[in-house]
């Protein structure tokens, strides 16, 4: 029996897609439980226009509580979840079923596709996709986003599912998945597990995404800090590129007392420029306009990174 949880929060414009789209799957889900958290809009009219849906209320906690929530009502030995702005293609369930019927298998990864044209949402696009390849390489992986994330419930629950200190949607799904990792499970990734989602689509939008990704990141290290060296998705070069940031950060301000420094920083600026090219490249055989933009908004996102990653220090 497979279960498919969506938590929603302010829904109201995106959850009938994904409604609809999980009624119409070549392998239909036993059930389909929203967890509304706490909205202000009329999500809970659009549940209810749907018929064999089931509705959980909860007050405002965040997605990983509504998660928690839904998974402990699910009748599902496999639990599967997506968000409410996601639109499954039709063989989403077939597929992130398929992995389970190895016993072995305790996860599934799917992973987004978008339509979206802009010139940020395909940036963000190529640059999930670049983790996606780092995914591929692996038979097992440690990293499975929530957006299209499958799990068998005994053992998802007997790690405690998500952790709802993570009151916002960014890290609470590496833990669950780092915590299984931890403990000898297997998970996997299917490509072919698709769902469809639009991305942000302002450079604004997205530095502040990443800021808070960072934040969160802080509180994610501290209870895993052996995953700093390095996981599935995460790729090494932005790890680099902070402590080139870093690096840079510092001789400017030794250069403030020698002149000798401003070398330094030369190079530290021209070295964290050249990490940027291998995606710009790659991102250049699908899209030249994206590819050349990606120096840029890969700097950027570094230094928003690097803040958030401090203010999280601070805070947490």
């Amino acid at each position: 029996m497979i279960s498919v949880i969506i938590p929603a929060y302010n829904s109201e414009k995106t959850l009938g897609k994904c409604l609809s789209s999980l009624q119409e799957q070549t392998r239909k889900p036993d059930e389909i439980i929203v967890v509304d958290d706490g909205s202000a809009d009329k999500t809970i009219d659009v549940v209810k226009s749907f018929k064999n849906v089931s509705l959980l209320a909860q007050a405002h906690k965040g997605p990983a509580a509504a998660r928690n929530l839904g998974a402990n009502k699910a009748k599902g030995k496999i639990l599967l979840f997506t968000d409410a702005d996601c639109v499954p293609g039709k063989t989403w369930v077939a597929e992130m079923a398929g992995p389970f019927e190895d016993k072995d298998i305790v996860g599934v990864q799917g992973r987004y596709e978008t339509g979206q044209k802009g010139l940020m949402a395909r940036f963000v696009q190529l640059e999930i996709e670049d983790r996606y390849d780092r995914m591929r390489k692996r038979k097992y992986i440690d990293f499975i986003g929530s957006y299209a994330a499958g799990y068998r419930k005994d053992i998802f629950m007997r790690h405690g599912g998500f952790d709802e200190s993570f009151v916002m949607a960014s890290g609470e799904d590496p833990d669950i998945s780092f915590k299984l990792a931890k403990a000898g499970h297997k998970m996997v990734f299917n490509e072919n597990a698709i769902v469809y989602h639009n991305h942000v689509d302002s450079l604004g939008t997205y530095l502040k995404q990443k800021f808070w990704r960072a934040y969160w990141r802080v509180l994610l290290y501290r209870k895993h800090p052996e995953k700093m060296a390095g996981e599935s998705y995460t790729p090494q070069t932005l790890k680099l590129q902070i402590f080139l940031l870093g690096a840079a950060f510092l001789s400017i301000i030794a250069s403030i007392f020698s002149s000798q420094f401003l070398t330094l920083l030369t190079m530290t600026v021209l070295l964290l420029f050249i990490t940027t090219l291998p995606l710009s490249l790659k991102n250049m055989k699908k899209s030249l306009l994206v590819g050349m933009v990606t120096p840029f908004i890969s700097i950027l996102r570094t230094v928003v990174f690097v803040f958030g990653l401090v203010y999280g220090v601070l805070k947490i």
